[in-house]
């Protein structure tokens, strides 16, 4: 490990699984963790709204490489949805828009409601979005009052389950592909049931292999010595633990690691893959072509 110039944190490799509380945007929350462990570099995947609480992966060094794949992968969430009322953003923090009666509920009802969100459906987009529309940030546009029309996007729901209801709330767990606007769910599930309704409560409890039971909040990272914070970095292969291991031979490795496609006999394996030299460090990731060849597509340097 290298102490960087001018102090401006070490050069540390690994994955940091914060639970972030809500009231902090997730830059803040990345700020301070990355301050705590004197990062030099650092980078979240999937940002959740102030709001929001849960599990924020913090990518330190080249583990920042491997964010994308993180970004793509599925996630779970605990929703509490009021009925009754909507609001500019569709959640807790927006102006009141709307207020409308919520018919009774019965399990079979909401039951019959949540079957038609489950499997692929079509989100429009939220007005307070991050995403871009002619180079305009979405959310920017609304906090102008200008609203622009939005394509459907194509999402899956994987579970949406009720954990509790009551007269004017519903509590779900909803597991679900990247891209899926938690809000939109809501407003939609809301406007099925003939009223409307806003996201009161969320928490992130899965972000593809990693679960929020493993996650540390940035109190008890604190509360620690440096040393031991370092030490709650996970491999930057944890990312993809689920993906095939090919482990390459000297000859091979020489070729991948200059960009080089290798041929590797008798593979098996499709896709993405986790790639290894002859003494187990991860060189990165690859992918199998259709002619059986391995390409690099993200490769890691040597440890320091």
């Amino acid at each position: 490990m290298n102490r960087s110039r001018r102090g401006r944190g070490d050069s540390i490799d690994g994955i940091l699984l914060l639970d972030k509380h809500p009231g902090i945007t997730s830059n803040q929350a990345l700020q301070q963790a990355k301050r705590l462990l004197a990062a030099r570099k650092a980078g979240h995947t999937g940002s959740l709204d102030p709001i929001a609480s849960g599990l924020l992966p913090v990518c330190c060094g080249e583990a920042t490489k491997i964010s994308a794949y993180l970004l793509g992968g599925d996630k779970r969430y605990l929703v509490t949805v009021r009925l009754g009322t909507g609001t500019a953003t569709g959640d807790a923090e927006g102006e009141i828009t709307a207020r409308l009666p919520v018919p009774a509920l019965s399990d079979t009802g909401i039951e019959s409601v949540l079957g038609r969100f489950r499997g692929r459906i079509e989100q429009v987009p939220p007005m307070y979005s991050a995403l871009k529309q002619d180079g305009k940030r979405l959310y920017d546009l609304a906090r102008q009052g200008i609203e622009v029309e939005r394509p459907p996007r194509t999402v899956t729901i994987h579970e949406l389950k009720l954990l509790d209801v009551g007269e004017d709330f519903l509590k779900l767990v909803v597991f679900c592909s990247k891209g899926t606007f938690i809000r939109t769910l809501a407003e939609d599930i809301a406007k099925a049931m003939d009223t409307v309704g806003h996201v009161e409560n969320l928490r992130r409890t899965q972000v593809g292999v990693y679960d929020i039971k493993n996650a540390i909040t940035l109190e008890q990272l604190e509360a620690m010595s440096l040393e031991e914070r370092r030490q709650c970095l996970l491999p930057i292969d944890s990312a993809v633990i689920l993906w095939p291991q090919i482990q390459l031979g000297e000859e091979m490795a020489f070729y991948l690691l200059r960009g080089q496609p290798v041929l590797i006999p008798k593979l098996q394996a499709q896709g993405f893959v986790r790639l290894y030299n002859r003494d187990g460090f991860f060189l990165g990731v690859g992918e199998v072509l259709d002619d059986g060849w391995v390409a690099p597509r993200r490769l890691f340097k040597r440890p320091r």
